[in-house]
């Protein structure tokens, strides 16, 4: 029988060969290169993710990814590093990548407070910890993407944050990744938050390109929550060049009467894809994921999802919001699954959009697997246009037509946003969303003149 072996394309060859020449120095001991080696031999085995394969069917990496750039490797301070650092207005334990490298000298490791220990994430993959796979494996709903397995395998360096059992935040962990390079590079890293049982506090993330050069970045972070933990996370996807391509991975296990919310905001980048592998490990926990995309021009912004009910008494709710206009296009897969034994999960999922012309596209997949009979579970998605009378109501009030297109697009993502429990951080994400509208009208006022 003849085996037919696909043809790599110039990118993969070259991540072939960057991983050959790479893996004797990347950080790990034994088991870390074992873990790195068996994720890029499956990696190498499916290639570049592709349109064929059904969970990354409008997003083909494939193709967006002609050529795979220099692996980017240390971190470099430049000047608009700096001024960017100095123009971040969020106060908290500020922990900093540089290329995906962890900054100590511009983080603020004098301010760690008690019950918190940061390292980087280099350091800890040489720690003898037994539990480290595991936790770097994440939930086994994500074992087979290969967007993930690549970054497994290369990942360099990030932040490691251990919360101790009962330790209550007063102010959020801030982990801010900047891309330096003038030149175009590759940045693979990830990011570790462990939170012991009852420990509560909020995790921020905020990706930029502080250089003018476009960026392939594969990023993840991790997060195990344990028992009556209550953890917010909130990520920021901003100011990225056009060119520039991100993959994001958020995997999560959560411990038994537990909350965990995530948001992210994706606006003013180029093609973003988010994948969330999400799992309940304990019972009587609440998981909340949401979003709010603000996309136009070409870009484009993909946020998949799988939330893993594993046990009985699950509550979940996935709420994302996406508004496009230009050529934009808006992804969103969201799948629940319901074990057999995961009896009384509550499960609500929805996605709405608002198309700003004829020419943005939105595709909408949601899906449920249940496979329990004592559940309650639903799905929703919408596709539409601003609402003509909302718009009546208040141009008819002395609102010219684009200042009554703001309102009614800020009220549209504040649905979402309005679950952010920190003050000061949903009024950094709804003020990035008001400057993304006030562009846009700046925009639309400069077109009519």
């Amino acid at each position: 029988m003849a085996i037919v072996t696909p043809l790599k394309t110039a990118a993969e060859q070259t991540l072939v060969q960057q991983f050959a020449e790479a893996k004797g120095e990347l950080p790990g001991g034994p088991a870390v290169r074992k873990l790195r080696e068996d994720a890029f031999a499956g990696f190498e085995a499916k290639g570049l993710p592709h349109r064929r394969l059904e969970s990354w069917r409008y997003t083909d990496l494939r193709s967006l990814l002609r050529e795979a750039r220099p692996l980017a490797d240390g971190a470099k301070e430049t000047e608009a590093v700096t001024a960017r650092l100095a123009s971040l207005s969020l106060t908290g334990l500020r922990l900093v990548l540089i290329d995906g490298v962890f900054a100590p000298e511009l983080s603020a490791l004098d301010a760690i407070p008690e019950g918190v220990t940061v390292h980087s994430l280099a350091d800890a993959l040489v720690q003898p910890r037994d539990d480290l796979g595991r936790i770097l494996s994440g939930p086994s709903v994500g074992a087979d993407d290969a967007g993930l397995a690549l970054n497994t395998a290369l990942m360099r360096d990030g932040v490691f944050v251990e919360i101790a059992e009962g330790t209550e935040l007063s102010q959020p962990i801030v982990i801010i990744a900047l891309a330096s390079a003038e030149s175009e590079r590759a940045v693979f890293s990830r990011s570790v938050v462990l939170a012991g049982k009852g420990a509560k506090g909020t995790v921020v993330e905020v990706s930029e390109a502080a250089g003018s050069a476009a960026q392939q970045v594969n990023g993840a972070i991790v997060f195990e929550t344990g028992d009556e933990s209550e953890i917010q996370h909130v990520r920021l996807l901003t100011r990225q060049q056009a060119a520039s391509v991100e993959v994001q991975s958020l995997l999560v296990t959560v411990g038994a009467s537990a909350k965990f919310d995530s948001f992210a905001l994706v606006c003013n980048a180029g093609t973003v894809r988010q994948q969330h592998f999400v799992r309940f490990a304990g019972e009587h926990s609440e998981i909340g994921l949401r979003g709010v995309n603000l996309i136009n021009k070409a870009q484009h912004s993909d946020v998949t999802l799988i939330v893993d009910h594993a046990v009985p008494h699950g509550t979940s709710r996935e709420l994302y919001k996406t508004i496009a206009g230009g050529e934009a296009t808006g992804v969103f897969q969201g799948k629940v699954v319901v074990r057999p034994h995961a009896q009384k999960t509550d499960g609500g999922m929805k996605s709405n959009a608002l198309l700003l012309n004829e020419g943005a596209t939105m595709f909408n997949k949601p899906e449920l697997e249940i496979f329990a009979d004592d559940v309650v579970c639903g799905h929703g998605a919408t596709v539409a246009q601003i609402d003509g009378d909302q718009l009546f109501y208040l141009m008819a009030r002395g609102l010219p037509r684009v200042q009554a297109e703001a309102l009614v697009l800020q009220a549209f993502a504040g649905e979402a946003a309005e679950f952010i429990a920190d003050e000061a951080v949903r009024e950094l994400v709804m003020g990035e969303v008001e400057g993304w509208l006030h562009a846009r009208e700046a925009a639309a006022e400069v077109s009519t003149v």
